[in-house]
């Protein structure tokens, strides 16, 4: 598995660079900093795809490279906000485990794509909305939401084992 110095793959790691920085501002209480960050990591992944289209330059490696990017940023982030806003910790934890289910279960490492299930795409936009959220209200002042995260963290939790369940079901019986 090779991996191509594209742009569009260099925005996809542009976000494991700002992982750590916005984790290191939320925990410095920056809020508006982290704002401005995230929006540089959710613009990044809104371009990385269309580049990659456009310019013929989509691979498996690359779109593997790119939800590598997304779980771990927001694994990140959802660790982060569990420490600031009490985001469950199973979350993260299960974000790191159904993305790694996704990737054996789609062959991912030998150049498979990356098969994609309605629930599991759901699931990865939800987590990112969330971290969003969070870190959006609380840079506006909004900072009386914390029990609302907590229960949308608990319905993402089931969300997630639903579809790592349904995941493991459709292997099983193939």
């Amino acid at each position: 598995m090779k991996i191509s110095f594209t742009l569009a793959n260099s925005l996809s790691l542009s976000r494991l660079i700002i992982a750590p920085i916005i984790a290191w501002i939320i925990l410095s209480d920056w809020w508006l900093t982290a704002s401005f960050f995230l929006l540089l990591a959710i613009l990044s992944d809104l371009l990385d795809g269309p580049i990659a289209r456009k310019k013929g330059q989509e691979t498996a490696t690359g779109g593997l490279l790119d939800h590598s990017c997304d779980a771990l940023l927001v694994a990140v982030l959802l660790f982060v906000l569990n420490k600031t806003h009490g985001i469950p910790l199973l979350l993260p934890i299960l974000v790191l485990g159904s993305f790694l289910q996704y990737v054996l279960d789609s062959k991912a490492l030998s150049g498979h794509k990356l098969r994609t299930s309605f629930l599991g795409r759901s699931n990865g936009i939800a987590y990112y909305v969330l971290a969003s959220i969070c870190i959006f209200s609380q840079a506006v002042g909004i900072n009386q939401l914390d029990k609302f995260f907590i229960l949308c963290g608990w319905i993402l939790i089931a969300s997630t084992l639903v579809s790592m369940s349904e995941r493991l079901w459709t292997l099983l019986t193939r």
